[in-house]
């Protein structure tokens, strides 16, 4: 039980942390600017958003959609680094004692669902808000170039872990 509690304390902050660095690193302000971010910042949707041939009042309501669902993402990642370090002190205090506090880990690993809870609920109810702007074909085609990118995800995974490859020749 101590085992999967820590395993998913553990598994929880590395997921935080991997979405804190994604978003970090697209929020980034030093990095140059491309053509493709040129033409998002000026309104012209990207990934699978841009092959649904959308109105400009379908795109003008999506961008209003996904405006509110990121707020001022300055506060909030203050917040969250915040939040993530006081986490991290945490854990790091966990795993230096010389007994394990299961308490203090329930406690977290409640903090760490009920943060994961949040995101899941605020990510459909934005998939909702969005699919409710688009027309039953394009919902169609969105469906389409989802379990088609899910597909590649899938293959590249597969690939990388070297499914039918040797990995080293005997002798």
């Amino acid at each position: 039980m101590k085992k999967l509690l820590l395993g998913s304390v553990l598994a929880a902050s590395s997921v935080f942390t991997v979405t804190a660095c994604s978003s970090v690193n697209a929020a980034s302000d030093t990095a140059p600017t491309t053509q493709m971010q040129k033409n998002h910042k000026d309104g012209a949707m990207r990934g699978p958003m841009s092959k649904l041939d959308l109105t400009a009042t379908q795109q003008a309501q999506i961008k209003a959609i996904m405006q509110e669902k990121h707020g001022n993402r300055t506060a909030d990642r203050a917040k969250n680094q915040a939040e993530r370090a006081q986490m991290e002190q945490q854990i790091q205090a966990l795993t230096n004692a010389s007994t394990l506090n299961n308490a203090a880990v329930n406690r977290l690993a409640d903090q760490q669902a009920a943060k994961a809870k949040q995101r899941f609920i605020e990510r459909v109810q934005t998939q909702h808000a969005i699919s409710q702007v688009l027309t039953a074909e394009q919902r169609a085609k969105m469906e389409q170039l989802k379990s088609e990118r899910q597909e590649k995800g899938r293959k590249h995974s597969k690939d990388r872990k070297g499914h039918g490859k040797p990995h080293h020749q005997g002798m």
